[in-house]
């Protein structure tokens, strides 16, 4: 669609004619008349200015952006700009899109030279359908009198899934050879239970390990040697509830919680363990049962892609007594949850109870760094105070939870947000090396 207007420089021009015809009228009254033919000048000049411009309709717009890109990750969408005449010597540009995308610039002001490009960086909020409505193009005419505007409809659907490129980044630096925290080590031997080797007895062996009897046969000290068990059971349970899609230093905690969720499958499957993901909200939604090898990760991959974001309160009671009917094995329970009231904390407490009887569980702690910062931030006015003593209470509660699950013998993952995904692999290959479960 294309529009024209005039500019401000216009506008003050023709208004410049009503002054004009009043100075005439009081110095000749005959001449009152040259004020209006000033403003059906200027009037003349704008449509001249919009004829002598760059055609709206010469323009020719492409668009390049990728098929579909992972939720919290940049991606560019760039135009080409080609007037097939004349060209403006100022073009500005801005880009409209859904409530999912955050585009920057918000506005681009760009020197045509043959083909141009206006190029905007995306970034995605939450997972769904990114859309890119339309792009905004305006440039004057060579006299700067009027504006021409051509909006180009783009209809453009970028879907947005879980940021597997991030996790395979993330997966390739865990996993690489000169790193210093690589997990190399853990496929093989370790501090684990299951029965590798004899080999010499050195210096720095738990003299537990050693085998008295192969010791004497040998003439020399024996010490066994264990490797870290494989095939475990670790099941992901994730809340997917109305608190779960709020969002968390700019990013839902549900679209936190998968990517962290979908690393530590990447990890336990190449480790040789078998993952599972579960998710609930007012009741279960989702139940994908364990998975070997590295191949199940695209089937963990495409179930936790259709998990959506919920309004519903989440419901404890019926999600976590159904996970625990539904697992067969003694399994590594990895809950991924938060809470914001003591009533539902009570309801957590109580159906995580029953899942420790026989499992074991790792609760991902969400710290909310934004009641963190109102509790520090020195209160300015009396609503600063307020906030400062709400946030308070709601830590403090938030403590007691915590203390109360550690009591109980819960493991938490209780680290920084931004650190999520390091502190879960770290807490799970803590817990495979000291190799608590047993097949």
């Amino acid at each position: 669609m294309n529009r024209y207007h005039p500019s401000r420089r216009a506008v003050a021009a023709v208004a410049l004619g009503i002054p004009l015809s009043l100075l005439a009228g009081l110095a000749a009254p005959g001449l009152w008349a040259a004020g209006l033919v000033w403003s059906l000048l200027a009037m003349a000049l704008v449509v001249a200015d919009i004829a002598l411009g760059a055609s709206a309709g010469t323009l020719s717009v492409a668009l390049a952006a990728p098929d579909r890109t992972g939720v919290a990750r940049p991606f560019p969408a760039e135009f080409q700009l080609r007037f097939a005449r004349r060209q403006p010597r100022l073009l500005e540009a801005e880009l409209e899109a859904n409530e999912r995308l955050v585009v920057a610039p918000t506005r681009l002001e760009i020197a045509p030279d043959g083909d141009t490009a206006a190029r905007f960086t995306l970034t995605p909020q939450r997972r769904g359908e990114g859309r890119l409505e339309r792009l905004w193009l305006r440039w004057t005419g060579p006299m700067g009198l009027a504006w021409i505007q051509r909006t180009e409809p783009l209809d453009r659907t970028v879907p947005i899934v879980p940021d597997m490129e991030s996790v395979r980044e993330d997966a390739v630096r865990l996993f690489r050879r000169d790193t210093q925290a690589g997990l190399h080590f853990q496929l093989d031997r370790g501090a684990g239970t299951e029965y590798h080797a004899l080999r010499d007895f050195q210096q720095g062996h738990d003299p537990r390990l050693i085998d008295w009897k192969q010791s004497g046969r040998h003439g020399k000290l024996i010490v066994k040697e264990f490797r870290v068990e494989q095939n475990q059971h670790i099941v992901c349970a994730l809340d997917t509830g109305r608190l779960m899609s709020e969002p968390l230093l700019g990013q839902a905690r549900l679209d936190r919680a998968l990517h962290a969720i979908l690393l530590l499958s990447y990890v336990g499957l190449k480790l040789g363990d078998r993952v599972g993901l579960f998710a609930f909200d007012s009741r279960p939604r989702l139940t994908s049962g364990t998975v070997l090898g590295l191949r199940g990760f695209a089937v963990l991959q495409r179930l936790a892609s259709r998990l959506d974001y919920s309004t519903e309160e989440t419901n404890f009671t019926l999600g976590l007594t159904q996970l625990a009917g539904e697992l067969e094995h003694r399994s590594t329970v990895v809950l991924f949850t938060d809470f914001s009231d003591t009533t539902s904390a009570e309801l957590m407490l109580e159906n995580v109870a029953r899942l420790l009887a026989r499992h074991t569980v790792l609760f991902v702690v969400f710290r909310d760094a934004e009641l963190e910062r109102m509790r520090e931030d020195e209160p300015r006015t009396p609503a600063d105070a307020t906030r400062a003593v709400i946030a308070d209470l709601m830590l403090k509660e938030r403590s007691v939870v915590m203390e109360r699950l550690r009591q109980m013998g819960v493991e938490l993952v209780d680290v920084p947000v931004t650190a999520m995904n390091a502190g879960v692999i770290s807490a799970y290959l803590a817990r495979k090396q000291r190799m608590r479960l047993q097949p």
